[in-house]
């Protein structure tokens, strides 16, 4: 995958913002990071009659942060128009690619589904079709054009699917983490556009109460920023949780260390056959967070509580998860009660709703599919 191909195609935006000459379709600009519409399933369903042509599911992961959002836009860099670049490389010619969830500018995914249709010609006999390429293959030479870059967007799975499984339209939910660290310390440099730091304290207990409110099916127009698209405001949150969770970036503490090499030094603590098993002592546990006037030693950091907000749904609509952990927050903070998030809730206006939530602890963590067999 090291030799250059004639045709590729730069879709990146250049210092003067010249269009992509890839494609001169127009793409919307202003899409939702969490919007999908129920009701649209039924179309791009139709069977493509071209022979030779396979259709892949594509699952990536990417930094939201220096991408103008998933959806291709003719002026910005974002995640299709990356995808479709590598593509476009990889086998000569320009390609088009669905995703399953659109995302906004800064919102990062742990795991977005897109769907390509490639045709694999040979180089030496113009015209004459080959035999698909085998999903590996797809996956190591997408890979290799995507870190030639800025290496923010990697492939992490491939699969063959028929042509009229739609990475989009056949997706059966979609779960969203938002990350947020509380404490009055300074956001750290590993931190930066990962998460939304809230200096106050945050009240679990009170935001769990807060998404008992929130969990199942409503109108959630007061969660419905303007713009959305989708035809109908009312959703099913099968999942809204908020957990308290190790900090990223976790490296063992001297008592993580100490307990750890207790155990090891000891055969007989745990079974030698066990190649899963990790001992008890050395999985990481969530201690107090020490307050700004505790002395924790020089040159050491004082660590946020760190929290995440799950919402999960077959769809959401355009900023929903955001304005619902916006409310959620306020609850944290005291600034809201619970009567206030059912008044919220049933005033059915997003005016009624706290500021929503930084586009930068959003994560899409995961789509789900009933994958046909091969």
């Amino acid at each position: 995958m090291t030799q250059s191909l004639k045709h590729s195609v730069d879709l990146e935006c250049s210092d003067n913002n010249r269009p992509s000459k890839l494609s001169k379709i127009e793409h919307p600009t202003h899409i939702g990071d969490e919007e999908e519409d129920e009701e649209e399933v039924e179309k791009g369903m139709t069977q493509n009659p071209r022979n030779g042509i396979q259709r892949y599911f594509i699952a990536i992961e990417y930094i939201g942060t220096r991408f103008s959002g998933s959806q291709k836009q003719l002026t910005c860099r974002t995640v299709v128009g990356a995808l479709e670049e590598a593509f476009a490389k990889f086998v000569g010619q320009p390609v088009s690619v669905s995703c399953s969830s659109r995302t906004d500018a800064g919102v990062h995914a742990l795991s977005n589904v897109c769907h390509v249709d490639i045709q694999r010609t040979s180089k030496r006999k113009p015209g004459e079709v080959l035999p698909p390429h085998e999903p590996a293959v797809v996956g190591r030479a997408v890979n290799h054009f995507l870190q030639k870059h800025d290496s923010d967007l990697t492939v992490i799975d491939v699969r063959c699917v028929p042509s009229d499984f739609h990475a989009r339209y056949k997706a059966q939910e979609r779960t969203y983490f938002y990350r947020l660290l509380s404490g009055p310390e300074p956001l750290s440099t590993f931190e930066k556009d990962r998460a939304w730091h809230v200096s106050e304290e945050l009240n679990l207990p009170a935001m769990q109460e807060a998404c008992r409110v929130l969990v199942g099916s409503h109108d959630f127009s007061s969660f419905r920023a303007a713009g959305c698209q989708a035809k109908s405001p009312i959703r099913t949150l099968d999942e809204l949780s908020v957990s308290e969770v190790i900090e990223s970036l976790y490296f063992p503490s001297v008592m993580d260390r100490e307990g750890h090499n207790k155990v090891s030094s000891d055969p007989r603590s745990y079974p030698s056959n066990s190649e899963t098993d990790i001992p008890p002592s050395s999985s990481p546990c969530i201690d107090k967070v020490p307050t700004s006037s505790e002395d924790v030693g020089f040159g050491k950091r004082r660590r946020h509580r760190c929290l995440v907000v799950t919402a999960r749904a077959r769809s959401f609509l355009y900023h929903q998860v955001r304005l619902l952990v916006g409310v959620l927050k306020a609850v944290g903070t005291g600034n809201l009660t619970i009567p206030d998030v059912e008044r919220i809730l049933n005033a059915k206006n997003v005016t009624s709703a706290s500021p929503m939530a930084p586009a930068c602890g959003l994560y899409l963590g995961e789509v789900k599919y009933d994958l046909p067999t091969t």
